[in-house]
């Protein structure tokens, strides 16, 4: 399999794409989750990763552009559950490893740390800082990234196409940043906005062929050396890993949020899969519409309204997701897991956000505070 790293020069070859999507297990998941180190007393973030990851030796853990961040990188699993559980352990080992230097907790952004923080070293760092100076020191956001391997080229790219009109419900699901700087924002997730700072972020374009794709590319390559792993959107294809990653989901506050986020995401890529399979899926909608829905997600989460695509008609998010939920049944039980998408259910009876702006009464440590308690799994 062959990998294109990030800001490389590689010019893909379509045939080696088609190749790789075709040749992966269909419907297999992994996740990328990734987390702040807090210290200890007073919650702020602490720009020491590097010392938790040198301590842990540990291939799951990985450093990411700011110096308080760390990331899981888990291998694919054959069920949602199986990589949940994986996720667990990882999080009780990844905890132990901070002991000593300081905590960690998982949100899409800092409830209170000063907006500017430090990156860390090293030369792909480096770059990114040159090229985005104070835009990059702004993300300090952390996401939590879904890769599902639809299996095929072409049904690859067709559930590609139409996943991204379903990128706001999992926003929505998995909004979990209502708090920066110290204030409440009135937003769900504050992390679009950040995230926006940066070039291609939010919805990504329609593809209408793996051509088009390497062609796009070609064209990175020679306007900066933009590789795929610098497509920064919310969905983007996984050329190396011949999967589909889903990039929009905060990161959750606890294993069972990101079991449910996970399960939802999961579920929404099998059903479509499905529906491609039964001729019944259609074409790409008009990504200013999709982008309409993004920013109801981000600003209102559970309590968007959401436009349907083609009509314009309104409906509540949390009435669109439980009839999404209930679609999504019948292929999570064919996968087994029904019980992790049990919790999406939950989970729409109150989201990370929610739930924080519940616990804080305004005070956004307080907000902290929850979260840190929240990270280590139940019995760590």
């Amino acid at each position: 399999m062959r990998s294109y790293p990030d800001g490389d020069n590689e010019k893909p070859d379509p045939d080696e794409v088609r190749a790789t999507f075709d040749g992966v297990a269909p419907l297999t998941i992994g996740l990328e989750e990734e987390a702040m180190l807090v210290d200890a007393d007073s919650l702020d973030l602490l720009p020491r990763a590097p010392e938790v990851v040198e301590r842990a030796g540990d291939p799951r853990f990985k450093l990411e552009l700011p110096a308080s961040q760390l990331e899981i990188v888990l291998p694919p699993s054959r069920t949602v559950g199986e990589s949940i559980g994986a996720l667990r352990a990882a999080r009780r080992d990844l905890a132990a490893a901070a002991d000593g230097i300081g905590r960690l907790l998982a949100a899409g952004a800092h409830p209170f740390a000063a907006p500017v923080g430090r990156l860390n070293d090293g030369e792909r760092y480096r770059a990114i800082e040159r090229e985005y100076g104070d835009v990059a020191r702004l993300q300090l956001v952390c996401a939590l990234q879904v890769h599902v391997a639809v299996g095929g080229h072409a049904r690859t790219l067709a559930v590609y196409n139409a996943l991204r009109s379903h990128l706001p419900e999992l926003a929505a699901l998995a909004a979990n940043a209502p708090f920066y700087a110290g204030r409440d924002t009135g937003l769900a997730s504050v992390r679009p906005q950040i995230g926006g700072l940066l070039p291609r972020q939010g919805v990504p374009p329609a593809i209408a062929s793996w051509d088009e794709y390497a062609a796009a590319l070609r064209w990175g390559a020679r306007a900066g050396a933009i590789g795929p792993g610098q497509w920064w959107w919310e969905l983007r294809p996984q050329p190396a890993l011949g999967t589909l990653e889903l990039r929009v989901p905060d990161a959750q506050a606890t294993v069972d949020d990101a079991a449910a986020v996970a399960a939802f995401a999961h579920g929404l890529v099998a059903w479509l899969a499905a529906r491609h399979d039964a001729g019944d899926l259609p074409g790409p909608d008009p990504t200013w519409r999709i982008e309409e829905n993004r920013w109801a997600a981000s600003r209102h989460g559970l309590d968007a309204t959401l436009a349907d695509l083609s009509t314009g008609t309104r409906i509540p998010a949390r009435e669109l997701l439980a009839q999404r939920l209930d679609e999504l049944a019948p292929v999570a039980a064919e996968r087994g897991s029904l019980d992790e998408l049990a919790s999406a259910r939950a989970l729409v009876d109150g989201n990370g956000a929610e739930r924080q702006r519940a616990v804080a009464g305004g005070d956004a440590r307080e907000a902290a505070r929850w979260l840190a308690e929240a990270y280590p799994p139940a019995g760590a």
